[in-house]
């Protein structure tokens, strides 16, 4: 075997080698700057603490892998909730067009307002229909218009932890007469504290 090669591998064993050794502390300075990568090259790594539907606080430790989670828990076992509370109700007749789930401009800056003002809470968005329409139609329409809330919220760095339609399964009022109908169709804001 020719000198040249022999050294051309010991080169390239030692270039790994020293690769090897200092990767480990790469890592480790970049982990207290908080920049080690999650699951895709370009996201960071963030553990933290999600709110289920429920008001539930869960530690996530989410490396691209399912099933790292565990519910938070006080010292004696018991889960660390939080009340759930309406904060805010979206009439869908005044930021919705009829059958639609695109939110006009004005009620689209009233609800940027709301989430900017609300700081850290955690939100859970859903929609409601009034009972004019199909089960199934007024099922997507309810998921199609949280859906947009929800969107706005995050625009602005609002955390949702869920978004949830139930068409017209869950009435405020019967749906007996015009004024009813109109206070079901709605979008609820919910703040989990």
């Amino acid at each position: 075997m020719p000198a040249a090669s022999i050294l051309r591998r010991a080169g390239a064993a030692l270039a790994l080698f020293l690769w090897l050794c200092a990767a480990p502390a790469w890592a480790a300075s970049q982990a207290q700057e908080g920049q080690i990568q999650g699951s895709g090259w370009n996201e960071p790594y963030v553990p933290g603490v999600w709110i289920d539907p429920d008001g539930c606080e869960h530690w996530v430790m989410d490396d691209g892998a399912e099933g790292y989670m565990s519910p938070h828990v006080t010292p004696d076992g018991r889960p660390v909730c939080h009340q759930p509370q309406i904060c805010g109700i979206v009439p869908t007749d005044q930021a919705f067009a009829t059958d639609r789930f695109d939110i006009a401009p004005a009620s689209r800056q009233r609800l940027e307002a709301f989430f900017r003002a609300r700081g850290t809470n955690t939100f859970l968005i859903e929609g409601h229909t009034d009972s004019r329409a199909s089960d199934a139609h007024n099922q997507r329409l309810s998921e199609a218009r949280a859906r947009a809330v929800a969107d706005i919220a995050e625009s602005v760095g609002a955390r949702i932890t869920a978004v949830r339609g139930f068409g017209e399964s869950r009435p405020a009022k019967p749906n007996t007469s015009a004024a009813n109908m109109a206070a079901n169709r709605r979008v609820e804001i919910i703040c989990l504290h």
